[in-house]
């Protein structure tokens, strides 16, 4: 029985979906937005939300935590020096999700997750 397990599986073990999660929120915050499957994007919008609020705080204690979600060190910088204070004034509701098309392969339904108030010029600077 499922009874109190909140979270969806995604047909796989605890260890591939943390590490799924932890390269799709990476990605994210390198990109500016990426194209995934709707219940992926479902299932990393409370993550990145919340690496996005630690990011806000910006102490060394934060700095610390996200480093030990996110993999990459300098997508941790960006998050804390550009991507966080764009939302200093914003309560919650940082990302947005947009269904896009079915996939060809499995028909699977897709849809772009991206950062609400991210300028163009800077997601494009890092590309």
């Amino acid at each position: 029985m499922r009874h109190r397990k909140a979270g969806k599986q995604l047909g796989r073990d605890t260890k591939h979906r943390r590490s799924l999660f932890r390269n799709l929120v990476t990605s994210l915050f390198e990109h500016g937005k990426i194209e995934t499957t709707i219940t992926k994007a479902k299932a990393i919008r409370p993550i990145a939300e919340r690496m996005i609020t630690i990011g806000k705080r910006g102490g060394l204690h934060e700095r610390r935590r996200a480093l030990a979600y996110i993999k990459s060190e300098s997508v941790v910088v960006r998050l804390f020096d550009s991507i966080a204070p764009q939302f200093h004034d914003k309560a919650g509701g940082y990302l947005k999700i947009v269904r896009t098309r079915q996939r060809l392969g499995d028909s699977a339904p897709m849809a772009i997750i991206e950062l609400i108030g991210v300028k163009k010029e800077e997601s494009k600077k890092s590309s």
